[in-house]
């Protein structure tokens, strides 16, 4: 009978207790598990072998694995910033060095990393310590080795709950005292450090001597993995970069059911890469410890399986492909855009070779979308990517001119214009596969952007949908060309502003675009003061697109919910005034600055000096078609615009004019050639164009 009692009170305890209604105060050891962040500062996917790092090899065998982008605020980043950031779970940098972490001075069996309060109280870093203080808030104790893991492990007033030099004789029963363990192995980085700092060449160390330094720091994560207790979730970072050049670096999750899966997080909407706050975010939901709302990361995320290191490898060959050129490609576009104009200022005055110029313009205008469409081809070197660019040129340049629009002015320009537009809405669709490692788009190591929608490709969506509705305009005069500049421009606008694009500053210089074109169609009026409304209404129109997104969770929130968190704690006023800076600071730019001069003055001195600059072209391209007219007041305005309000500043309206004008005088030199007369219309009227 006492037997039966016995069983049937655990009985009613354990209802009661799945129901709520019975509980026991919480231990720390209750929920979650353990975790280990092994942070390797200069670490990428081309060291991990199997001869010179089996240990690491072992590792990445037996987890998921991806690509970690370091960016904190710098171009590139240090051991110390790396660190830093993953303490905060927010992009940091101690401001007054980058080299190094501190080495903590020991207390016991804890330490101290020394001047810790000035991160806080000078350099600004006010989230300095949240995962440190984070866990000791739910009763975890953690154990730092090393001086970078102390530095991610402290909390606020730079304390250390327990502190070992090194790997070296630590052993299972040391670390099961803590759920949270953190090692910096510095051996890969610290012979790149000269006088504590980052050297300012890419590459310090020869082969050798980097493989030397590889083993050592291999040999240390081996220490580690042997000691670590059954179970363990292991996290593997590169965590920093080792000289003047940015890489992608190693992302490593091992735990059951992760190995040969990619490793991704939401933070980046893409399923091989992730950024530093994602480690934060990571350990403590491991842990089962609430993650705080400034963490700006989110947890990694296992995907697909048939992750190869190989494949890691390439994404970073491909980046550096990129960055190699970007400057050389920019340069070369600047060169071509003003010899064009030069070009074409002088055949125009000489009134010889219209046919090539008109080829000329054509071949300028649709350069741009080809640094997007390479992106379809298989391209691994410098061979494959500029080979299938101009295989994408000729193409389009042949498809503008041979098809049966060719003798139709407007016909070349409604194709490029189009292929433009349609290309970068589709990239919105499909998730910007293609402005990923481009020249015009972005790339993953330089941490700016991941996804949606970038201030170039912004400026070229703008341009070529209104220049591409205002051939439909053109060809359906009066409500229907309204109609449609308004519906067509209002869905690259939410394409751009919304969760697909996220696109803060686009919204702003689109609204204006759209209502000025639509509203010089419609015979209305433009004022200063309705200019400026139209920036007001796109400012509403992208804070709701922000407010929305605020309200989603955090690992859904993206850049635009974030800064309406800003708005909120007082700091989005810092956020502005970097934007800012950033904004003029491209005014001084050589590559692009010649690009808005020279399109400018030939474009004014065309409409100014029509038979001198242009003889007649372009008054002719306007008598032809005053709807582009309306178009290119419309993409000038946006062009504008969005170099004051992106921090892109003057590549925003550069690659604006570098589509929109040559086009303007493709679209002239074709209505000379054919002798083609203006499409009646609403716009006609108002000009006083004879038909």
């Amino acid at each position: 009978m006492r037997r039966a009692l016995i069983v049937l009170a655990v009985l009613v305890g354990q209802m009661l207790a799945g129901h709520g209604l019975l509980a026991g105060p919480a231990r720390a050891d209750d929920a979650g598990g353990r975790v280990a962040l092994i942070g390797v500062p200069a670490l990428h996917w081309n060291d991990i072998t199997p001869s010179d790092t089996p240990h690491l090899w072992k590792l990445a065998a037996s987890s998921a694995i991806g690509s970690l982008s370091v960016r904190t605020v710098g171009n590139v980043t240090c051991p110390y910033d790396g660190w830093l950031t993953v303490s905060a779970g927010t992009r940091s940098a101690a401001g007054y060095r980058c080299g190094a972490p501190p080495a903590p001075e020991r207390q016991g069996d804890g330490a101290v990393v020394p001047g810790y309060r000035y991160l806080i109280d000078v350099a600004g870093q006010r989230y300095a310590g949240t995962l440190g203080r984070s866990l000791k808030a739910a009763g975890q104790c953690s154990v730092a080795i090393g001086p970078g893991a102390a530095l991610a492990l402290a909390d606020q007033q730079g304390a250390v709950q327990s502190y070992r030099d090194s790997a070296t004789g630590i052993t299972t029963a040391d670390l099961e005292r803590c759920r949270m363990v953190a090692m910096d192995v510095d051996d890969l980085v610290a012979p790149y450090l000269t006088d504590g700092r980052l050297p300012a060449e890419p590459e310090l160390l020869g082969p050798a001597e980097r493989r030397r330094a590889l083993r050592q720091a291999d040999a240390e994560v081996g220490a580690l993995l042997t000691a670590l207790p059954a179970g363990t979730t292991v996290l593997l970072a590169g965590m920093s970069d080792h000289g003047s050049v940015p890489h992608l670096r190693v992302s490593a999750l091992q735990r059951p059911g992760a190995e040969g899966r990619l490793l991704g997080a939401a933070s980046t909407r893409r399923d091989d890469i992730s950024i530093l706050p994602d480690l934060t975010a990571t350990a403590l939901t491991e842990l089962g410890v609430a993650v705080p709302p400034t963490v700006v990361g989110v947890p990694l995320r296992v995907g697909d399986p048939g992750a190869t290191v190989e494949q890691l490898r390439r994404a970073d060959a491909s980046a550096q492909t990129m960055r190699s050129a970007k400057g050389q490609y920019f340069t070369a576009l600047a060169v071509i855009q003003v010899l064009f104009y030069v070009g074409a200022f002088l055949l125009l005055r000489r009134r010889s070779h219209w046919r090539w110029l008109r080829v000329a313009a054509v071949a300028v205008a649709a350069l741009p979308v080809t640094s997007f469409l390479v992106n379809l081809l298989p391209w691994s070197d410098h061979v494959g990517l500029f080979g299938g660019m101009l295989a994408w040129w000729a193409a389009i340049t042949v498809l503008a001119l041979a098809g049966p629009w060719r003798r139709k002015p407007l016909g070349p320009l409604a194709v490029v214009a189009g292929i433009t537009a349609l290309t970068l809405a589709a990239d919105l669709l499909t998730g910007t596969t293609l402005q990923l490692n481009s020249f015009m788009g972005y790339s993953a190591e330089q941490g700016a952007r991941y996804f949606g929608l970038g201030n170039i490709p912004f400026a070229l969506l703008a341009t070529g949908t209104l220049l591409s509705t205002t051939v439909i305009a053109h060809r359906w005069p009066g409500k229907v060309g309204v109609a449609a500049i308004v519906v067509l421009g209002a869905i690259a606008m939410v394409l751009g502003g919304s969760g697909l694009g996220s696109d803060f500053g686009g919204v702003i210089a689109f609204v204006p675009g759209i209502a000025v074109t639509a509203l010089i169609l419609s015979g209305k009026r433009v004022s200063l003061m309705k200019l400026a409304a139209f920036c007001v209404a796109g400012g509403v129109i992208v804070m709701g697109f922000a407010w929305y997104n605020y309200l989603q969770p955090p690992a859904e929130q993206t850049h635009l919910g974030r800064f309406v968190g800003q708005v909120l704690t007082g700091e989005a006023f810092d956020v502005i005034w970097r934007k800012l800076e950033a904004m003029l600071a491209t005014l001084l730019s050589p590559n692009l600055m010649p690009i808005v001069i020279v399109a400018v003055a030939f474009l004014v001195y065309a409409i100014l000096r029509p038979e001198q600059a242009s003889a007649g072209v372009v008054p002719a391209a306007f008598e032809h078609s005053p709807a582009l007219r309306a178009g290119l007041i419309g993409t000038l305005v946006s062009g504008v615009v969005g170099m004051l309000v992106n921090d892109s500043g003057a590549a925003v309206l550069s690659m604006a004019l570098a589509l929109a004008v040559p086009l303007l005088l493709a679209t002239g030199l074709g209505a000379v050639a054919f002798g083609r007369g203006s499409a009646p219309g609403v716009g006609e009227q108002l000009s006083g164009v004879p038909k």
